[in-house]
């Protein structure tokens, strides 16, 4: 059986590895997000109304809350050249503005004929609680020039 992980930059992940990143949310997380997709609901604008609904506060996008995923994916495991093919994600809790998230994922499988790995993923907030949880597959291109 051929190598499929030959040539990827940091080489083939090993099952139970895991990486994470964490970063604060901002005002303009969701002021970028809006102009890339036009997603403009007042749950993320208009604080009156945010503070009176079941959230009780100024929310990120979902896209922005599940973005901190790409980055670990793309930067660290599996790594440079990596990109989603599937994604199963639930959230399961509102991230507001200014929290500190933390996304993670962990290795469950890996293909040893292609570059495909099947990740846990998790974003979590500064207490704790998790706020969204799933699985992705991912493919990673062999970039290494030998």
């Amino acid at each position: 059986m051929q190598d499929g992980w030959v040539g990827v930059i940091k080489g083939r992940p090993q099952v139970g590895a895991f990486a994470e990143r964490s970063r604060r949310t901002q005002p303009q997380d969701i002021d970028a997000f809006a102009e890339m997709t036009g997603d403009r609901n007042p749950l993320h604008y208009d604080k009156a109304l945010a503070e009176a609904s079941v959230f009780g506060k100024l929310i990120v996008q979902g896209g922005v809350t599940s973005g901190i995923l790409n980055a670990v994916v793309a930067e660290d495991l599996p790594g440079p050249g990596s990109v989603f093919l599937e994604v199963s994600w639930k959230f399961v809790k509102a991230v507001g503005v200014g929290e500190l998230i933390t996304g993670r994922v962990e290795v469950k499988e890996v293909r040893a004929d292609k570059p495909i790995t099947k990740l846990e993923t998790s974003v979590r907030n500064q207490a704790g609680e998790l706020c969204l949880t799933g699985t992705a597959t991912v493919f990673t291109v062999p970039l290494a020039r030998g």
